[in-house]
């Protein structure tokens, strides 16, 4: 019977282990379902971005039409008001004459009633002839075939967090330099949206930039230990050497180093995230802004040896 027992209470812990596992992967499916849902609230409010974009270029080119063929249109409105002022000048003028009135007064009244009077002619014949404007819209119907044939905003689907990957391919490539005294040990590698790699040697201390073939291009010597390397902007990184943050930019095909500032502490890893660093000491993680602002020490572990939680890495 004891042995029954111990079954019993082994099997009850498992299942107990069990449910928790299971309560825990609830709580990540949540996170994660969150996570999503935000997503897909990005993406419309993207898209809402980019439809007020066009929308309001639409309606500026609509209100520029309509004032232009309101400045033409009022235009005339005051051409027709003032040369009926002046002709009625004239009506009065010539209504006021009499017929003792001199000859060279009535002539020249005549004049000017006939000028005025080809004036008003030629002016209403010129634009008597006018087409009545209107404006139309021609909607871009791309736009709206498009989205109509699109089934949703994007593809979900369920995703293994711990699947294995398999290496499909390997190439190795020189990347040592004249300079170099020593063989290569890459502690740290950057792909940039250009497609170009940065590659970071901490034995020869230097930073190298690789073009799409896997050339050096350019490199920077720095001093100190190279631990690891991030990407910040499409044209700039980070590396960890040593107590400090060295920022390095790619200018015209070249490195330059830019800005830097200490830690408190040794380092070993640096990840980048929406403007936020993340650097690990080997036995902690630390939360950074890109000036170098300590935020918060997020986690430590000082048991083991020093550097078993070394690198770190960003789950998007």
């Amino acid at each position: 019977m004891k042995q029954l027992s111990i079954n019993l209470q082994t099997i009850m812990d498992q299942l107990n282990m069990l449910r928790s596992e299971q309560e825990a992967r609830i709580q990540l499916m949540e996170v994660s379902y969150s996570k999503r849902m935000q997503d897909i609230r990005d993406m419309r409010n993207k898209l809402n971005a980019t439809l007020d974009e066009l929308e309001n270029t639409t309606v500026k080119e609509l209100d520029e039409i309509r004032t232009t063929l309101q400045t033409s249109i009022m235009n005339d409105v005051d051409n027709c008001r003032r040369l009926k002022d002046e002709l009625l000048k004239l009506d009065d003028a010539v209504q006021s004459l009499s017929e003792k009135s001199k000859k060279e007064i009535q002539f020249i009244a005549s004049r000017k009633c006939l000028v005025k009077i080809q004036e008003s002619e030629t002016y209403l014949k010129k634009n008597s002839v006018k087409d009545h404007s209107l404006i139309i819209f021609q909607a871009d119907i791309d736009i709206e075939h498009y989205l109509s044939k699109k089934s949703g905003l994007g593809r979900i689907a369920v995703k293994n967090p711990n699947q294995v990957l398999t290496v499909k391919r390997r190439s190795e490539y020189i990347v040592n330099i004249s300079s170099d005294t020593n063989t290569c040990n890459i502690q740290g590698i950057c792909v940039m949206p250009s497609g170009h790699f940065i590659v970071v040697d901490d034995e020869n201390t230097n930073v190298k930039l690789l073009d799409l073939q896997y050339n050096i291009v350019s490199h920077c010597d720095l001093s100190g230990t190279l631990k690891d390397i991030c990407l910040i902007t499409s044209i700039e990184v980070a590396v960890i050497i040593g107590f400090n943050v060295q920022f390095i930019s790619v200018k015209n095909g070249q490195l330059i180093n830019g800005r830097s500032f200490q830690l408190s502490h040794g380092s070993v890893g640096i990840a980048h995230h929406q403007g936020a660093l993340y650097v690990t000491s080997g036995t902690a993680l630390y939360h950074y802004t890109l000036t170098g602002t300590l935020v918060k020490k997020m986690f430590e572990d000082t048991g083991g040896r020093y550097g078993d939680r070394g690198k770190c890495s960003i789950n998007l």
